[in-house]
């Protein structure tokens, strides 16, 4: 037991420092790109708007939860649903703390096919969808999705706190509101998914401490090279989905397989099925229903398998599949080095980040990640509606509260508001 953790311990301080930058970039970009526009660019499934949704995709939250929380709820708004997926496929393999912890744990190469695999695995789905997907199930999905039954992570994916305003990119980053919304994303995004990170962590440990190389070697046919290069991007998202581990906490498990003989394109495979994990199926049967559940289930894996072979060719025939299998599993062993100085450094940055995340009102955000978003107006009895009595941002009025806190756009502490009435909308007939 104590060389599993051991083994957990090792391979969590080698890439600490790569996940805060990770998710302080990622955090970056969300605190500049806004969600409310998500849905108007995402109106078809045209080349354009699958190309934006996979830019939309990996701006976002890594979360894998959050992600088909967000995907929902776009389709809800209008978009289509195709480029919903796609935007949701992308947000959990093509974002930028995936590719530094796999050039870290497993090599530059894992990083390069990932990303270039990404894509194509979302153009394959896209493809499938486009030949398969009849309009009966996308009404009946619709049908179901407009229901807003719960899932998981549906209150983070609906929080924006993107500064719009205030000139141009760096400028809004920089600014104290930039400040607050990258601290609020860096602290909701950890999270989110540490919970995935630590499970991921554990069980490589246990499975490289545990299981035989040679097990592993018997599973994965790496006796014969052929044979394994087919078999890899076959069996790599049936395993995935058996682990229960999603978002980037499945690389550590990657690095594992691949130690263990599993073929370089049955790792990329492997690592796009996060969004087939048990837990997540059972959410697209809730957001989608049955039958679009198991649509969602073949498709997606015939895409992951399809485009693992893929990279499996192609590295291969371009000789950049590693010939060692030396990921950082194994042999990892806590020295004060590079990593070590890199890990104090950027452990100083997130210590940062989480004080003043702290100091402007996350506590609030954090209780309402895991919950349906609140709607800003609410039915009384006379049948009229009003806004929800409480706290509000003098500089920003959308941002509401029923209890005292800070604004999460610009730290400034709410304050009490009466509630607000207004007639309903009379119904005119034409005449």
């Amino acid at each position: 037991m104590w060389s599993a953790l051991a083994l957990s311990f090792a391979m969590t301080w080698e890439i600490t420092w790569a996940l805060i930058v990770g998710f302080t970039l990622s955090a970056v970009v969300q605190a500049v790109v806004s969600k409310s526009q998500m849905s108007r660019l995402l109106p078809d499934d045209s080349p354009r708007s699958i190309a934006v949704a996979c830019g939309l995709g990996a701006a976002s939250s890594s979360c894998s939860y959050a992600a088909v929380a967000l995907a929902r709820s776009l389709f809800q708004k209008g978009a289509h649903f195709t480029a919903a997926m796609a935007f949701e496929f992308a947000s959990t393999n093509l974002v930028i703390e995936l590719g530094i912890i796999m050039a870290i744990l497993l090599g530059w190469q894992f990083t390069l096919a990932e990303f270039a695999g990404g894509p194509l695995m979302i153009a394959i789905l896209v493809l499938l969808f486009r030949l398969f997907l009849r309009r009966p199930l996308l009404e009946s999905a619709r049908r179901q999705a407009e229901r807003g039954l719960r899932g998981s992570m549906e209150g983070h994916a609906a929080m924006d706190m993107s500064v719009t305003e205030g000139g141009n990119v760096l400028e809004r980053a920089l600014s104290p509101r930039g400040f607050t919304a990258i601290s609020h994303y860096f602290v909701m995004d950890w999270a989110a998914i540490w919970k995935d990170i630590a499970g991921g962590l554990l069980i490589a440990g246990a499975l490289g401490a545990w299981v035989p190389v040679e097990f592993w070697r018997a599973f994965f046919l790496s006796g014969d090279p052929r044979v394994a290069a087919l078999w890899g991007p076959v069996v790599g998202p049936l395993v995935s989905m058996a682990s229960f581990v999603c978002s980037i906490g499945n690389v550590p498990l990657a690095a594992v397989l691949w130690n263990g003989g599993i073929s370089f394109g049955g790792v990329i495979s492997f690592i796009f099925a996060d969004l087939l994990i048990f837990p997540i199926l059972n959410i697209y049967r809730k957001y989608y229903g049955g039958r679009m559940t198991g649509f969602l289930f073949v498709t997606s894996y015939l895409a992951m398998v399809a485009a693992g072979l893929v990279v499996e060719l192609v590295f291969g025939a371009l000789g950049l599949i590693p010939a060692e299998r030396h990921a950082i599993v194994a042999e990892a062993q806590i020295t004060f080095n590079y990593t070590s100085v890199l890990n104090l450094i950027f452990l100083a940055l997130a210590a940062l980040l989480v004080w003043r995340a702290a100091r402007t009102g996350v506590g609030a955000m954090l209780a309402e990640m895991d919950s349906p978003p609140r709607s800003r107006t609410e039915q009384v009895a006379d049948g009229s509606t009003r806004a929800p009595a409480g706290y509000v941002c003098p500089m920003h009025p959308e941002v509401r509260s029923d209890r005292p806190g800070r604004c999460p756009k610009c730290g400034m502490a709410l304050q009490p508001e009466a509630a607000h009435e207004r007639e309903p909308p009379k119904h005119v007939h034409p005449t």
